[in-house]
Order: structure tokens, then sequence, then C-alpha cells
């Protein structure tokens, strides 16, 4: 929690409280999810093309709070220039790379039906004392990834069972699969990504130092493992295995990736 400095001066800790208002882009998508989410409910006009709104913007507006979760915590942990930057008003356009936070991710979803984590949110590490901060600021995004997947996968179990249109459970199903998948890439101990952000601390000099080398290629080191098929075999098996502890009907979650390929009809 935040207090107002004395004098009513429309600063928290320095900072202009606009720096803390959720910006006009993120409230559009979180209003895009919920009509998109109540005409794919009642059967309104294209059903899969409604689906398909529900699905990528509430994906977008969950990238969001990802990465606001670094911002806010990192914030908290001493960064307090991370609030001019505009990381605090979850607007998407005030990333670092918007390619690869926004639309590279939200191509994925579309094409393989895999959560992408991004790397959006600049911190200042220099302002932040301690190495156990640095390694919770990191963990913030996964951390917001493994809870959505709960509480959506809690969502679809319950609410499956129900009489509601299976189109609007598969989009459910698809969004608690994709946070599944982006918990578990994002807990990669990958250079550059948030699972070596978080040991990246921890390392003595020498091995920091080649970590360093290796972070800016994260995302290509990545999409080399996943294609490696013997390692991209493995991290399908984890992900459904865990989809299937959790109870997330395959099914469902594949019929909501064939939905959102509306322009396959």
């Amino acid at each position: 929690m935040a207090y107002d400095r004395p004098g009513g001066d429309g600063l928290v800790l320095g900072v202009p409280k606009a720096a803390f208002r959720p910006s006009p882009v993120f409230l559009g998508l979180v209003a895009l999810f919920a009509v998109s989410g109540v005409l794919t409910w009642n059967g309104y006009g294209n059903v899969r093309f409604n689906v398909f709104l529900f699905v990528v913007s509430g994906w977008l507006v969950s990238l969001c709070l990802h990465e606001y979760a670094h911002a806010v915590v990192a914030y908290r942990a001493g960064d307090r220039d991370i609030a001019h930057r505009g990381y605090l008003t979850l607007n998407p356009f005030k990333y670092t790379h918007p390619l690869l936070s926004i639309v590279l991710p939200v191509v994925v979803v579309l094409l393989g039906g895999i959560g992408l984590p991004g790397g959006a949110v600049w911190v200042d590490r220099h302002s932040i004392p301690g190495r156990l901060r640095h390694t919770l600021v990191s963990l913030a995004g996964p951390a917001t990834n493994v809870l959505f997947t709960l509480v959506l996968v809690a969502v679809v179990r319950l609410g499956a069972q129900s009489d509601g249109p299976v189109e609007f459970w598969a989009g459910v199903a698809l969004l608690a699969f994709l946070q599944l998948t982006a918990s578990v890439l994002n807990l990669l101990p990958v250079p550059g990504l948030d699972g070596g952000n978080m040991i990246q601390p921890w390392l003595n000099p020498q091995w920091r130092k080649m970590y360093d080398l290796f972070a800016p290629y994260g995302f290509i080191l990545l999409f080399a493992l996943l294609w490696n098929p013997r390692i991209g075999g493995w991290f399908f098996d984890a992900v459904f295995a865990v989809g299937d502890l959790l109870g997330l009907p395959s099914w469902l979650y594949a019929t909501g990736l064939e939905l959102i390929r509306f322009w396959q009809s």
C-alpha cells in the first residue's frame, strides 16, 4: 500500500497519482473481454469470431497483469522510476518491446496454442537492493500465470458441468491452457526469461557474466529448444500431464483452439 505525502500534493511517494491509474487501453481490453464473453455465452453473431475475441482479449489482459506484477513488485522493492515509465498503468503500449510482448505472443497463440511469455518491463536493477528482491521481481510474473491457471481450471471444472454453451467453456479452457503453458515456459531457467532471471542474482560472477551474455537471445534460445523434437516433446508431455493432473479437459481446450481459428471455417 502506498501513502500520499503530507500536504495533498497529488503525489504518492513522489510519483503522480496518474501513474497508478489503469490506462484506457487496458480498460478497453477488459471491456472487450467481458462483451465478447457475453456474446459467446448468448450465441449472438458469429460464435467462432466471438470466441476468438474472448480468448485473445483475455490473453492480452493476462499479459498486462503479468507485466504489472513485475512492475509493482519492482516498485515496492525500490525502483521508484518504474512508475514514471508507465508500467503501473497496465498500458501495453508502454512496454519496452510491444512486438515481442504483445504481437508475437498473440500470433503464437493463434498458430501454436502456446502461451508465449513476453519480456516487456525494464527494471532498474541497480535501485533494488538484495538478491532476494531481484528474484521476487522476476517471480511475480510467473506467479500471476500460476494463479490464473488455478482459478481458470477451477472455473472450468465447476462451470462446464452446467448447461452453458460449450463454445464459452471451450474458450475458458483454452485460456486456462494458455496460462498453464505460460507458467511452465516462464519458470524454465532460460537466460533472459523470468525463470533464468530468478536464479541470475545467485550465480557467481563468472556464471553471471556468461548468463548476461546470452540473456538478450533468450527468446531465440527458447524457440530453438522447443523446435527440437525431443525437448519440445518433453515440454508438451509435461504440460499435458499437469493439465490432466489439474483436471483440465483436453478435448475442451482443443475445441477452443479450433474455434479461435475462425478463418479456417
